[in-house]
């Protein structure tokens, strides 16, 4: 304890449980340690945690205060943005690469990735467990863009997206938000308010009632099947 603030929680193995985030700090820096089970990513995102380190340092679990969310209600799409997609000269796919998502998703950063082997092999699994999804923009047979995140129950944990071409990223962005609340997706979280998705119209909540959300919506089941086939989502 330093200054009435704790200090983050060494994790020595898969049994050791993470500490309450409400006990931390609003930067959010909980745990440090252990390995990127199934399981241990799974119990996080429950308890509104997620991973976020370098290559060479040992895995930092984090749950700053605020999150950000989206909702169907505040999404805003811009008239040229709704002209792109109106157009439709691409086409979507839900989870037919998850693996090239991530991995560019972690691609041409200034500031460093965080899409490190370990991370790649860890996310993998769980989408082959049903837990991870990814959504595709394709011009032909080129891979432009793209979104993925974690899917427990009904709350959905976006982790990062791409593009290769002008708004493709904007489009997979605005897919999976409308595609996953038709789905029944309760809960759409992105970590943080940047002025880029503020534009899309996410809002910050405090973390407690973060938590909270987390661990009701990802406790109600959901067959996900293919959202994409659920809505026209064109809006």
């Amino acid at each position: 304890m330093v200054g009435g603030l704790r200090l983050p929680v060494l994790l020595r193995g898969d049994d050791d449980p993470f500490p309450d985030p409400r006990r931390f700090d609003s930067e959010g820096l909980i745990a440090m340690g252990g390995a990127l089970s199934t399981e241990r990513l799974l119990t996080a995102y429950r308890m509104g945690i997620f991973p976020w380190y370098g290559e060479g340092l040992v895995p930092l679990w984090w749950s700053p205060d605020p999150r950000a969310l989206f909702n169907l209600a505040r999404l805003h799409v811009s008239h040229s943005l709704q002209r792109t997609i109106a157009r439709g000269e691409f086409m979507l796919t839900f989870d037919r690469c998850f693996r090239r998502v991530m991995t560019h998703c972690g691609e041409n950063r200034p500031e460093g990735t965080w899409v490190i082997p370990e991370m790649l092999d860890a996310y993998e699994l769980l989408h082959q467990k049903g837990h991870a999804h990814s959504l595709e923009v394709w011009c032909d047979d080129d891979l432009v863009g793209g979104i993925y995140g974690v899917r427990i129950g009904r709350l959905f944990c976006a982790e990062s997206m791409f593009h290769r071409r002008t708004d493709m990223s904007k489009v997979a962005l605005v897919a999976m938000v409308r595609s996953l609340f038709a789905a029944g997706i309760e809960t759409f979280e992105v970590q943080f308010v940047t002025p880029h998705l503020a534009s899309f119209g996410a809002f910050a909540i405090p973390r407690a009632e973060y938590l909270r959300r987390a661990r009701l919506h990802a406790g109600k089941p959901l067959e996900l099947g293919d959202p994409l086939l659920l809505q026209a989502w064109r809006g």
